[in-house]
């Protein structure tokens, strides 16, 4: 990792400005994937390069990817030009930080052979065939990214992390009926997470019960008791509690890029759901896909209480935001690469576990509708009205499941789907997910999960 430069650049930024930070990035990215029966190819990527922030009367930002001095000088000279500019200069700065950190990984990603990552693609296509999908997708992917971060306070941060990912989508038809399946896993370490995921038999139960959804019966529609698995509370946590609390949608930075937020002009805290409903947005959690131990504006991650017993506790905020608020960053800035801004954003967001059973929430349903997983879902651009397909669900009567019923549909609101929680259950799990935000867009990787949940008296199509 090229030091000197760094050092050279933070000693020039900060002597033309009041605050500066530099930032160096090293990335490596891998995929295999696998098609129908065909291998379906390689792609590798490698990409490094520097990004600068500068503050005086507003904010300049540089990037190149030259190690030349004279490139790097001539970049941050327009930069500190552009800060020269009234407007906007606040900043969050903090408290100095110097440390090195690491991912956890025991099956390396730089020691796994390609061979070995093409076997995995091409025997999970061969389980999706022997259950005749039509449609066959496996994907298995790694990167490591290596960063040198440097501000003005003092801060000099190194860190090195592996994430590894895998993906596969499949399509059966059974009767003339068509139902497929998507599903994404990842986690921040190497390949050994795979081994722990038991994936022949996930793919084996997941292709068998689409055949039997396919062959189900649709839900007359009316009002039930709701109880949703894990996967639909993760995609609520993430998209009706995650994206509405990134505080520059609220303030509506993002507003012609990824959308706003319901949450504007609400009075804080604001009332979103029952007394029995927090989320967590954690980043500090080792081993998900979204850890960092600091986040890319160099601040410390910690657990964040999104909401909190049914109200809006905590704002998800970068550097930039968090000085608009007039607090500290609770570390939301975060960077798909080198040459774009830290955006305030998600890492692992859940709804956290109740203290009911899996038995116990069943408990009392006597006219219900369990959707334990989703084929589709939307939810507009300030997230609020939402709507949830159900790919595995079944009907309830007096607490026992009666029989499979197919693509029963969820449609409701984010304050209407907080408040008619009653029940949490003390399980938990997590899907892996790549959350898009920014012009030019920004991919970076997220956990999103939950326990089982208990809705009241929603209406089911």
């Amino acid at each position: 990792m090229p030091g000197e430069l760094i050092d050279r650049i933070m000693d020039y930024a900060q002597s033309r400005s009041s605050f500066a930070e530099a930032r160096f990035m090293d990335i490596r990215n891998n995929r295999v994937s696998y098609r129908n029966g065909e291998f379906d190819g390689i792609s590798s990527s490698h990409e490094l390069g520097y990004a600068v922030r500068v503050v005086n009367r507003s904010i300049g930002m540089a990037y190149f990817n030259d190690d030349s001095w004279d490139t790097a000088k001539e970049n941050i000279d327009v930069a500190v030009r552009r800060s020269m500019v009234e407007g906007k200069n606040r900043i969050f700065t903090g408290k100095p930080i110097k440390d090195r950190w690491k991912s956890d990984q025991i099956k390396k990603i730089q020691d796994m052979p390609m061979e070995e990552k093409i076997a995995i693609v091409r025997d999970y296509d061969r389980i999706m065939e022997r259950f005749e999908a039509k449609i066959r997708i496996n994907v298995v992917a790694d990167r490591n990214i290596r960063s040198h971060y440097l501000n003005s306070v003092g801060s000099d941060i190194k860190g090195d992390i592996s994430r590894v990912f895998y993906f596969y989508l499949m399509g059966v038809t059974e009767n003339g009926e068509f139902e497929q399946s998507t599903e994404e896993y990842g986690s921040t370490s190497g390949y050994e997470y795979l081994d722990t995921l038991h994936l022949p038999e996930r793919i084996e139960n997941d292709a068998e019960s689409l055949k039997q959804s396919s062959l189900a019966p649709r839900i007359t529609p009316g009002k039930f008791d709701v109880i949703v698995g894990p996967e639909i509370s993760g995609i609520v946590a993430h998209e009706s509690c995650g994206h509405p609390t990134e505080y520059d949608r609220i303030i509506g930075r993002e507003g012609a890029l990824a959308g706003e937020s319901f949450l504007t002009g609400k009075k804080f805290p604001y009332r979103i759901g029952s007394d029995v409903v927090s989320v967590i947005d954690d980043p500090s959690l080792k081993g998900s896909f979204g850890y960092y131990k600091y986040d890319d504006e160099g601040i410390p991650s910690r657990k964040r209480y999104l909401y909190r017993k049914g109200y809006t506790d905590e704002f998800i905020l970068n550097r930039e935001s968090s000085a608009v608020l007039g607090v500290e960053s609770n570390a939301g800035g975060r960077s798909s690469s080198w040459d774009m801004e830290p955006l305030a954003r998600m890492s692992t967001t859940y709804i956290e576990p109740g203290d009911h059973s899996f038995e116990e929430l069943f408990e009392g349903v006597r006219r219900g509708v369990y959707i334990k997983s989703f084929t589709e879902w939307n939810i507009d651009d300030i997230r609020f009205n939402e709507k949830y397909v159900g790919k595995e669900a079944y009907l309830i009567q007096n607490g026992d499941l009666v029989g499979r019923v197919r693509r029963p549909v969820l449609e409701t609101n984010t304050v209407k789907f907080y408040s008619s929680i009653d029940a949490v259950g003390d399980d938990l799990q997590f899907n892996a997910g790549m959350c898009g935000k920014g012009d030019p867009e920004q991919g970076v990787d997220v956990w999103m999960g939950g326990p089982h949940v208990r809705l009241r008296d929603m209406y089911v199509q």
